[in-house]
């Protein structure tokens, strides 16, 4: 069945994912995004006659995840006409979300914390990954939570392996290269894994041995008092296999988890371990974290640390967070050369395997 003349020519699956990348980009609710993921998803495999006949029979409803809201963008699109809904978000939302950072950002190959719906994450691992192509990234590293963090559905060691598996099957997927023109990209293996309240790492040898890069954070006891946590994080930096030292007050500033007051500990003492070890500090580009707070960020560049500006996406849109970060970088007077996710992939994994 032939589809209409077109001005708009991207077809009905792009603009659906458009949508729900300027929705994630902007932090809405998630059930608001999920409707048109959804909806994707159940249009891709769909023969051109198939789709054409559920337009043209009013039926799009009937299929599954395709509510009254998405059936009218996935009808525009396919008849050629720029849907409403993305006309209008691409008017609100797809300017840039920093003014500042422009020159640190465009230097990010690629961003070292990210989720998928393997813990809590809202989307498929394939999802981010594409999402990581299109926005140019070289690399992405997966790094969903490590076990004890239940509540984000955390990955067990038997888990964790069998997503290295999805992983080793997208990078063959993807191929050698994503375009012309364009660098190859690789979705590396990593972990969030949780500081344990002595500074172990929540997750064995082995597996952690298994990854490209792993980010250590502290998600519990974050009120534990100042000694204590100053020797939390001081041996968790210590600890062999950790790479980067994520969110490190845990404070939340904004969003609709409400606010969270920043943990206390010694930063110079945690900093100096970071820098005697190796150990990137992060620069968390989620705008509810602002995570280190300014004065430990200065603090930090003092001492000498190196730094990762990492998004900490739990959905694709956010990706695009790293212009938060980077913005917050060039403010602090942070060079392109201390930041690790400016490096290539292989300067990269040397470092963090070295």
């Amino acid at each position: 069945m032939a589809k209409p003349a077109e001005d708009y020519a991207d077809g009905p699956v792009a603009a659906l994912r458009r949508i729900a990348f300027l929705l994630e980009r902007a932090r809405e609710d998630t059930f608001k995004v999920k409707a048109f993921r959804s909806a994707a998803a159940t249009v891709l495999p769909m023969s051109d006659d198939d789709l054409a006949a559920h337009i043209q029979g009013g039926t799009l409803t009937d299929l599954p995840g395709i509510g009254k809201s998405s059936a009218q963008v996935i009808e525009d699109a396919w008849r050629g006409r720029r849907p409403e809904r993305l006309a209008r978000l691409e008017t609100e939302q797809s300017g840039p979300l920093a003014t500042g950072g422009r020159e640190i950002r465009a230097a990010l190959r690629g961003d070292l914390h990210s989720h998928s719906d393997w813990s809590d994450g809202g989307s498929p691992i394939e999802e981010m990954a594409f999402t990581a192509i299109e926005l140019g990234h070289e690399y992405l590293v997966l790094t969903d939570h490590s076990p004890r963090l239940k509540v984000a559905r955390g990955l067990s060691a038997e888990r964790l392996a069998r997503q290295l598996g999805v992983v080793d099957a997208i990078n063959e997927h993807l191929g050698p290269s994503t375009g012309p023109g364009r660098a190859a990209f690789r979705l590396l293996k990593g972990i969030e894994v949780d500081i344990l309240d002595d500074g172990s790492l929540d997750q064995t040898d082995e597996m952690l041995a298994r990854l490209d890069l792993r980010v250590a954070s502290v998600h519990s006891k974050l009120a534990m008092e100042a000694p204590a946590m100053t020797k939390r994080m001081v041996a968790a930096v210590r600890q062999p296999r950790t790479n980067v030292l994520g969110h490190c007050t845990g404070r939340l500033v904004t969003g609709n988890r409400g606010t969270r007051n920043q943990s206390q500990f010694d930063a110079r003492a945690v900093f100096e371990a970071c820098v005697e070890n190796d150990v990137a500090v992060e620069i968390n580009s989620r705008p509810e974290r602002r995570d280190p707070p300014t004065r430990l960020l200065e603090l930090a560049r003092d001492i000498g640390c190196l730094f990762s500006i990492d998004s900490d996406a739990h959905a694709p849109g956010q990706l695009d967070f790293l212009a938060y970060g980077a913005e917050r970088a060039e403010a602090a007077g942070i060079g392109p050369e201390r930041i690790v996710n400016t490096w290539p992939a292989e300067r990269l994994l040397s470092w963090a395997n070295g």
